[in-house]
C-alpha cells in the first residue's frame, strides 16, 4: 500500500439518516470493510462528513480580476481549511486547471469565464458580449468548463439608475439550448426580480444569490427544480453596495437594501416551496475564501433545518455537482469534527480532521 490506512471511527454520517460506527482509507480510498493484517494503520475519532462543498466561490479571481497562481493557491488552500474540498468555481478569468495537478488542493467543478453584457458587470471579469453573440460563447465556455456555464443575468443599468435584466428572452432561449446540447448547465448572477422569469422558462439550471425572488416566481423555481445557491454571506454587504451607489443611483440603492431587508424570508420561501438550496460563499472577488461554515450557518439562520442546511454543502451538493460522498470506492475527501454537525452547525468552524485524498492534512 502506498499510504498507510486510516481507521475513521466514531459517526460517520454517509447520508442524512445513513450513520456508521467506521470507515478505512485504504490506498486513498473509502472502505467499509476492514484490511487484512499487516497494514500499518492510523486512527482518526469523532463525527464524520463529505469534505464539504462551496458551490460558488472563484478561485484565481480577486476584486480586480485574475490573480497569479501564488494567490490562486492561497486561495483554495483557504477553502480546505475550512474543510471546502469539493468547490464550484462560479466564474473565473484565470485558468487555474493546473489545480488538477495537485491532491493536496480541493477539487475543482469550473463554470468557464463569466459571459455579461457590455459594460454590464465588474471590470476584467467576463466576456462582454452582446446578446447577438451569446449563444456563441456559451458553447464556447460549456466546452472549456466542467459542465457549467455563468451568465450574469442582471446589473446595473445606468440609464435606468436600477438593477434590470441583461439579456432578451430569444438570446437566452438559443444559449440554454446551446450549453444543453453541449451537456452544460447554466446558472446566473441575478440580484434583481426582473430577470429571473425569463431565465427560467428559458431554461436555466440554477440562478445564484437569488435575492428577487417572489411569490409568484418561487412556484415556477420549484416546479422548474431550478436551485438557489444565495450566498447569504455576500449579501449581508448588500447595505455598503447601496450606501455606495446611492448618490449617483438612488433607486439602485433602494432596490438594494430591499433585498437584504427580506433576504432570510427570501430564502425560507424557497426552501418551504421545494426549490433545492446548495451552500455557496461567492469568495474570491471583494470575500476571502474559507467561510462555508459561516454561510451554513447563514442558512440555518434563514430557516433551514440543520440536516438540510448541512445537506446544501454535503451529501445534497455533491450529488447535485454529480461528485462522490463517502462511497465504497470513492477518493476519501472528508472531514471529521469533535462534535454532532447535526445538533449544532457551529461545530463546522472547528475541523478536527481533514483528509483529502485519503491524506490527513495539517489543521
Amino acid at each position: 500500500m502506498d499510504q498507510p490506512v486510516l481507521h475513521v471511527s466514531g459517526r460517520i454520517l454517509v447520508g442524512p439518516e445513513d450513520v456508521r460506527d467506521e470507515l478505512w482509507v485504504i490506498d486513498g480510498r473509502i472502505s467499509f470493510t476492514a484490511p487484512g493484517t499487516g497494514a500499518e494503520v492510523q486512527s482518526v475519532r469523532g463525527w464524520a462528513l463529505p469534505g464539504l462543498t462551496d458551490a460558488h466561490c472563484h478561485v484565481g479571481l480577486d476584486a480586480h480580476g485574475a490573480v497569479d497562481e501564488a494567490t490562486s493557491e492561497k486561495q483554495a488552500l483557504a477553502d480546505r481549511e475550512a474543510g471546502a474540498l469539493l468547490l464550484r468555481d462560479a466564474g473565473s478569468a484565470a485558468d487555474t486547471r493546473w489545480l488538477d495537478e495537485r491532491e493536496d488542493l480541493p477539487k475543482v467543478v469550473r463554470a468557464g469565464r463569466h459571459i455579461a453584457r457590455t459594460r454590464r458587470y465588474i471590470r476584467n471579469y467576463a466576456h462582454e458580449i452582446e446578446p447577438d453573440e451569446l449563444a456563441a460563447y456559451v458553447r464556447t465556455e460549456a466546452r472549456r468548463g466542467d459542465g457549467w456555464v455563468k451568465l450574469v443575468g442582471d446589473w446595473i443599468d445606468r440609464d435606468r439608475g436600477d438593477l434590470a435584466p441583461c439579456w432578451p428572452r430569444e438570446a437566452l432561449e438559443q444559449a440554454m439550448a446551446a450549453a444543453h446540447a453541449e451537456g452544460a448547465r447554466v446558472t446566473a448572477h441575478v440580484f434583481g426580480e426582473d430577470a429571473l422569469r425569463d431565465l427560467v422558462e428559458a431554461g436555466i439550471d440554477c440562478v445564484e444569490h437569488a435575492t428577487g425572488l417572489t411569490e409568484d416566481t418561487i412556484p415556477l423555481f420549484a416546479e422548474r427544480g431550478v436551485a438557489i445557491v444565495p450566498t447569504l454571506v455576500n449579501i449581508a454587504h448588500f447595505p455598503e453596495h447601496a450606501a455606495a451607489g446611492e448618490a449617483k443611483f438612488p433607486a439602485y440603492a433602494g432596490t438594494m437594501r430591499a433585498l437584504h431587508g427580506r433576504r432570510y424570508a427570501t430564502v425560507a420561501a424557497a426552501y418551504e416551496a421545494g426549490v433545492p438550496i446548495f451552500t455557496g460563499t461567492d469568495a474570491g472577488g471583494s470575500l476571502p475564501h474559507g467561510l462555508v461554515a459561516q454561510e451554513v450557518a447563514e442558512l440555518v439562520r434563514a430557516g433551514l433545518p440543520r440536516v438540510a442546511a448541512l445537506s446544501a454543502t454535503t451529501w445534497g451538493a455533491r450529488s447535485w455537482l454529480g461528485r462522490p460522498g463517502l462511497d465504497e470506492g470513492a477518493p476519501a475527501d472528508l472531514v471529521v469534527y469533535a462534535q454532532d454537525p447535526r445538533e449544532d452547525v457551529g461545530v463546522l468552524l472547528d475541523p478536527q480532521a481533514i483528509i483529502l485524498n485519503g491524506r490527513q492534512m495539517t489543521v
